[in-house]
């Protein structure tokens, strides 16, 4: 059966709150009580009023948040789990276009003497284009560089989606979904379907990138990309892809040295059959072990919902995927991190009144589960949660109208302390 974003009942059910949000909820984000008037220009914005926020810990256990609001991307960071933070810092002096909502949002991460990293996305004048942008710090955080594009293709299409990550020898990877094949295919009058993978990799802190490599044509073309690195410091990247006429699965690919990706391996089997965009990615960890954990959403008639799987050979073969949410009450957007063998799941459901987190842990490296538990709620709109670890710890983040920008500690799959920003 034939399934569009229009048609499917079903689907726009599911995504409702992504759209409520993406349509207009978060761009009139209300601040919390403690943050400054977002419209104060005497006063920088604080952190809840950004729009769809990117956290990560560095290694002295700061908490490093990115946000974007009035065409400018800011960065803070806070020393107590996110009670408290600094006062924000620029990083793009000019403002310009900012992709930050849903699926598509700015990232950060930082390298272990502390360097800085920024990429997003900026959307250009045509409809479904953009260019992946990036900025560093090389002062802990006190000034930025003048943004640079990262795509060397320059055409108003498609470059967007962008994934960060950084291994511990310091290469930076960014990956995106990248439209210039569709483009020139478009011009030589031959089909192709969706995006391609692409990615650049810097191995000096950010201060130039190699040429763009494609990694596989015929992504999906707006699902948010997923990055990790494995124990060997070489990224693993999940993706939606596209398989056959319109059947829209996972795939993921191990890269074979630090300039080669591996051979793309299919992570799914749900046999999504739609010709559409999802706005519905993956997310994917690598354990210390080598063990990858996976977890996706699907909508096929048979197979639906969000589902969970692992692979202890590299990604070539993946356990039963373990189907987890409620798919009635429009279970969406999950995350995964592990810490040994401590696996964490996290996601949103919706039952037309409130927004709820729920929460999963396994302690046998994903084996076995215990039951879901709901860990917070709102009653407004509220962005997609994620996972982070720091040494031990594991925390959970997210951003909601009402309550603003949140940090809930987990521990061993229990009702996490929260701390409110």
């Amino acid at each position: 059966m034939s399934i569009s974003c229009v048609r499917n009942a079903a689907l726009v059910l599911l995504l409702l709150p992504a759209l409520l949000l993406a349509a207009g909820g978060h761009e009139h984000h209300q601040a919390g009580p403690e943050s400054p008037p977002c419209g104060d220009p005497a006063k920088p914005p604080g952190i809840n009023c950004g729009l769809a926020p990117s956290a990560t810990f560095d290694e002295k256990g700061r908490l490093w948040v990115a946000w974007a609001f009035a065409g400018h991307i800011y960065v803070s960071q806070s020393g107590d789990q996110g009670q408290s933070f600094t006062p924000p810092v620029v990083v793009n002096r000019t403002p310009e276009p900012i992709s930050s909502r849903g699926e598509n949002r700015p990232k950060i991460a930082l390298d272990s003497e502390g360097r800085v990293f920024v990429s997003w996305t900026m959307p250009l004048e045509k409809r479904f284009s953009g260019h992946v942008r990036f900025s560093r710090s090389l002062d802990g955080g006190r000034s930025y560089s003048d943004p640079i594009t990262v795509n060397d293709n320059l055409e108003i299409t498609g470059h967007r989606f962008d994934a960060l990550g950084v291994n511990q020898r310091g290469d930076i990877y960014i990956a995106w979904l990248d439209k210039r094949d569709r483009v020139k295919a478009e011009r030589e009058g031959r089909a192709y379907r969706g995006a391609a993978l692409y990615f650049a990799l810097s191995t000096d802190h950010g201060g130039s990138f190699q040429t763009n490599a494609k990694v596989l044509d015929n992504t999906c073309e707006c699902c948010r990309v997923a990055i990790a690195m494995d124990h060997d410091q070489l990224p693993v990247i999940m993706w939606r892809n596209i398989y056959g006429e319109n059947t829209r699965d996972h795939a993921l690919v191990k890269f074979a040295d630090r300039m080669r990706p591996g051979e793309a391996q299919r992570v799914s089997f749900d046999e999504w059959q739609i010709d559409a965009c999802p706005h519905h990615g993956p997310a994917i960890t690598v354990a210390p072990d080598g063990r990858y954990h996976a977890t996706w959403f699907n909508n096929a008639p048979q197979r639906h919902g969000l589902f969970y799987a692992h692979s202890s050979n590299g990604g070539k073969s993946f356990s039963t995927p373990l189907s987890i949410g409620d798919y009635d009450k429009n279970a969406s957007h999950p995350d995964v991190v592990s810490r040994g063998d401590q696996v964490y799941l996290v996601w949103r459901e919706y039952d037309g009144k409130q927004n709820t987190l729920h929460l999963m842990h396994s302690a046998d490296r994903g084996d076995s589960w215990g039951a879901a538990v709901q860990v917070a709620a709102t009653q407004g709109d509220a962005d997609y949660p994620f996972l982070l670890t720091h040494g031990e710890a594991v925390y959970l983040y997210w951003h909601t109208r009402n309550e603003g920008f949140q940090v809930l500690r987990l521990d061993g799959g229990q009702y996490p302390e929260s701390a409110k920003n």
